[in-house]
């Protein structure tokens, strides 16, 4: 399926109003950033043994709240959970109790390192909640730890909806000169990550929805935010008129990510789809 053609050579004015909004995205983390440096600490409270991973078909109610799947928040590379502030008051703001981030090091060398310590708090998450599975919202790095989590470590069986934001997931060519960095590195087009991902995956249960945006300039190309996978159950949505930083504070991206997590749909007896959508 092909995709919008990339941007012009000559910046256009929806490119400079976009940069412009990166620039005061940017200043307002800046001085989020220090009150998320700290791992957040969960509400306690007893909750039911949710028991092992749930087999194909099994699926937590969805009639009353208690039964509501928790939503994990990822952040990206050198970031912490502050960068979901927004969104998460938007997701509380329409019913889900359930919200939990996870600030993993940004001296982690090795990205499957991360998946792996996100795989043990989804498991502290349904345990302290007693779901069987929560939903993941991911930026960037975020979305592409998560993706391995679920694509090669089982997470599968954990997560029903992992929303990705601006997540490299066919590798970016950006800032040769952070290749210094071995999760950088990892992130490249053609890196042994990425093409361990690009594996087969049969039977994955997790559905996927990625938000693209045409003029995020740390996706290179834009495109490699999409999912590509012939076994999986992906849906990429193109954001147009906003960059990288503002993907998880935008409104209209925030709605977007609400109703990709309330939907119903399953890949239980249907074959993988895949498909795009927009969001102005």
């Amino acid at each position: 399926m092909k995709l919008p053609l990339p941007l012009p050579s000559r910046p256009s004015t929806a490119l400079l109003a976009a940069t412009v909004l990166e620039l005061v995205v940017l200043t307002g983390h800046l001085a989020a950033y220090p009150f998320g440096i700290a791992q957040e600490r969960p509400a306690r409270r007893p909750a039911p043994d949710p028991g092992p991973d749930p087999r194909p078909g099994l699926r937590p109610l969805h009639g009353s709240p208690d039964a509501e799947r928790p939503v994990v928040l990822l952040h990206g590379f050198i970031d912490n959970r502050s960068v979901f502030v927004l969104l998460r008051r938007a997701l509380a703001r329409h019913g889900r109790r359930h919200l939990a981030s996870l600030n993993y090091s940004p001296l982690t060398r090795d990205l499957r390192t991360a998946a792996e310590l996100l795989g043990r708090h989804v498991e502290e998450v349904c345990a302290r909640t007693g779901q069987r599975e929560v939903d993941i919202v991911g930026h960037s790095l975020g979305g592409l730890i998560a993706r391995y989590y679920v694509q090669r470590l089982g997470g599968d069986h954990r997560v029903r909806t992992l929303v990705t934001l601006g997540t490299p997931h066919g590798g970016t060519a950006v800032a040769p000169g952070a290749s210094i960095h071995p999760i950088v590195r990892q992130m490249r087009g053609g890196s042994p990550l990425i093409e361990e991902l690009r594996r087969p995956a049969p039977g994955c249960r997790t559905r996927f929805v990625s938000f693209w945006g045409e003029l995020d300039q740390v996706m290179v190309p834009a495109e490699t935010a999409c999912v590509d996978h012939p076994d999986l159950d992906a849906v990429n949505v193109r954001v147009t008129g906003i960059g990288h930083l503002a993907l998880p504070v935008h409104p209209a991206v925030a709605t977007a990510v609400r109703e990709a997590l309330e939907s119903q749909e399953t890949r239980e007896g249907t074959a993988p789809s895949t498909g795009t959508s927009s969001v102005a």
